[in-house]
């Protein structure tokens, strides 16, 4: 099967990350064994009971080699732009495809499976490890799932084996990535009237917690510790967000929300950030929740890793990017990347859409990877 063939199967599944992935899952189970890969299965049930599977599949013996990562969940599509044809039925206009999921990054996991199957009559001297997982977009579930319970990880991690995560870089070699914090704040009152002695206002306890948050955002925003010229931009984003679902000026509000998301780089103390929030948190009597922890990536862009994979995409020079990915959850790997097909510009757009040659160029390069780095004869 070509590229194309397994995105026009991928993309009608609706793996919104808010749904179960188990059909996309078993999808890429199949296509592997039928390209002689050995598989495992991690299956999990989410934060709200909804089962999630990631496949991890090897195919050769040894150590060593390449390991791809991809996730086959997508971020919804309910804002989709055209009732031509919907978000999960692809459909290729001039040189593009369009679908949800069809850049970021079931198109990547095309390629990727076409590449193998390129090569499917070929012995390899080192192993081929493909890793599909689930929830990347919610917070990498599935990642870390995977690093935790996975033998074939394992392996990756003793073997010293070459990572790929296949996520939309225009084929560009990416050398480092931020990460992803994150908390939620909450402060308790009891709704009344505003004319009343009744009630309290949960904002009250709310406004100091903001004033050390508007702190911390103009502190990061100016220090150089945080802040890295690698990376655009270079600060960390300390983004707040506020809510206290009052619909009236008259009322009381009996919950406010505070929510922060920030993007630390390496070396950066993020946890120290975290602990701050909390202390005052605490201070104010708010109630302080964390969100998942995606740790940076980062490799020496001189390194010989890195010169390899420009070398195999011929490009001169690699470079940062802001988003996350499930890299996050991988960092035991010392050696990875991120590269793949289509642009991040078109990912959770309203007309996501992977141009046809990406798609191409992206298999003709993973079949180059896959002959260096797993020693496959000519």
């Amino acid at each position: 099967m070509e590229a194309l063939d397994y995105l026009h199967d991928l993309v009608p599944m609706n793996t919104t990350s808010s749904r179960t992935n188990l059909p996309a899952a078993d999808y890429v189970d199949e296509a592997l064994k039928r390209l002689d890969f050995e598989t495992e299965r991690i299956e999990y049930d989410d934060a709200n009971g909804v089962r999630k599977a990631s496949i991890v599949g090897k195919r050769g013996e040894g150590q060593g080699g390449m390991a791809y990562f991809g996730h086959t969940d997508t971020v919804p599509a309910d804002t989709w732009f055209t009732d031509d044809h919907g978000p999960f039925e692809p459909t290729i206009k001039g040189d593009r495809l369009f679908g949800r999921g069809s850049c970021d990054m079931k198109g990547s996991i095309s390629c990727m499976l076409a590449a193998a199957g390129r090569l499917s009559g070929a012995r390899f001297r080192e192993p081929l490890y493909i890793t599909l997982t689930s929830d990347e977009e919610i917070g990498y579930g599935g990642a870390a799932a995977v690093a935790r319970e996975s033998r074939f990880f394992r392996e990756m991690v003793a073997g010293g084996t070459r990572g790929v995560i296949g996520e939309p870089t225009m084929l560009e070699v990416v050398y480092a990535h931020k990460g992803t914090y994150g908390f939620i704040a909450t402060s308790h009152g009891q709704a009344a009237h505003s004319s009343s002695r009744e009630g309290l206002n949960a904002n009250l306890a709310m406004i100091p917690f903001l004033s050390e948050m508007k702190r911390i955002h103009d502190e990061t925003e100016a220090a150089p510790e945080w802040q890295n010229d690698e990376f655009d931009p270079p600060g960390i984003s300390w983004n707040i967000g506020i809510n206290d679902h009052t619909r009236v000026v008259n009322m009381k509000a009996a919950q406010s929300v505070c929510t922060v998301y920030f993007r630390p780089m390496a070396g950066m103390d993020a946890d120290g950030l975290m602990r701050r929030a909390q202390e005052k948190a605490e201070k104010c009597g708010i109630e302080f929740n964390p969100l998942w922890t995606g740790k940076p990536i980062y490799m020496d862009p001189g390194s010989d890793f890195v010169r390899e994979a420009l070398d195999l995409t011929g490009r001169r020079v690699p470079r940062t990017v802001a988003f996350g990915t499930d890299g996050a959850m991988l960092t035991e790997l010392e050696r990875l990347v991120v590269l793949g097909p289509g642009d991040i510009a078109q990912a959770h757009t309203h007309d996501e859409w992977i141009l046809l040659d990406q798609i191409e160029k992206g298999t003709q390069l993973f079949t180059r990877m896959i002959r260096q780095w797993c020693g496959v004869a000519a």
